[in-house]
C-alpha cells in the first residue's frame, strides 16, 4: 500500500518508510539560501545531495538539473508543488513582495502543505513595560500598543505525525515579519518525521538510483 498525506495528516501503508525517516536528519528548513528564484522555490524540497550538486553546476547545468528536478518526480508532486506555490505568492507577499516562498512560513507551508490547526498566541514582549506612573521602562520604551495588532501575536502552525504532533512557532518582527522560532523546532523528532517524509516521499523522485546517475553528468563549474 503506498503512504499517502491529505489535508496534514498522514495515512500510513505497511511498510518501513518511518523507520527509514527516523534516522534522517532534519532539512534545516529555516536556512536562508541564494537569490536564485528557482532555488529558492525549491530549496526546501530538496535533499541534502541535490542541494550540494546544484551549488556546483555551471549556468548550463543548473539549467538540465531544473528540467530533471520535475521530470524525475510524479505528475501529483508538481501540481500539488504549483498547488502551495500559488497559495504562498499570495498569503505572504507582504512579507517578501519579491520572493514571498523565500520566508519561514513560505518554505515550511510549500514543504509540508497547510497546518491541521493555527493558533494564535499573545507575544508580550513586543509591548511596552510602563511603570505605575506610566513611563515606559525596560528594553521597550515606546508604546507600541496602537501599532500593527500582529506586533502581539505568535502564530503555532500543528501537523499530525502518526498519533504525534509537529509544531512551528513563528514570532512577529517588525515591520512585516514572521520569523522560525529556532528554540521551539531543535531536536523535535516529528519535526524530523513530517519534514523528511515530504522530501523523500510527497517529493521525492520516482527512480533514485537512476535520477543520481543522471544528474552525475550534468556540466560542473570550470
Amino acid at each position: 500500500m503506498t503512504n499517502r498525506k491529505r489535508d496534514g495528516k498522514f495515512l500510513w501503508g505497511a511498510g518501513g518508510i518511518l523507520a527509514v525517516v527516523m534516522i534522517m536528519n532534519s532539512c534545516g528548513i529555516n536556512m536562508m539560501p541564494t537569490r536564485d528564484a528557482w532555488y529558492t522555490q525549491h530549496y526546501p524540497l530538496m535533499q541534502d545531495y541535490e542541494r550540494t550538486l546544484y551549488r556546483t553546476l555551471s549556468e548550463a547545468g543548473r539549467l538540465g538539473f531544473q528540467e530533471l528536478f520535475w521530470t524525475s518526480r510524479y505528475p501529483d508532486a508538481i501540481k500539488l508543488f504549483q498547488e502551495r506555490l500559488d497559495f504562498i505568492v499570495k498569503a505572504y507577499k507582504r512579507e517578501n513582495a519579491r520572493q514571498p516562498w523565500n520566508t519561514d512560513r513560505g518554505r515550511i507551508y510549500i514543504l509540508n502543505g497547510p497546518p491541521a490547526a493555527v493558533d494564535i498566541d499573545q507575544n508580550t514582549d513586543w509591548g511596552a513595560q510602563v511603570t505605575q506612573g506610566g513611563a515606559a521602562t525596560g528594553a521597550w520604551a515606546v508604546d507600541r500598543s496602537n501599532e500593527d495588532v500582529q506586533a502581539f501575536r505568535t502564530e503555532i502552525w500543528t501537523y499530525s505525525v502518526r498519533s504525534q504532533y509537529a509544531k512551528y512557532v513563528f514570532v512577529f518582527r517588525a515591520p512585516n515579519e514572521w520569523k522560525l522560532s529556532a528554540a521551539a523546532v531543535e531536536g523535535n523528532q516529528f519535526i524530523s518525521l513530517l519534514e523528511n517524509y515530504n522530501k523523500t516521499v510527497t517529493f521525492g523522485p520516482r527512480d533514485e538510483a537512476e535520477y543520481r546517475k543522471v544528474l552525475d553528468a550534468l556540466e560542473k563549474k570550470k
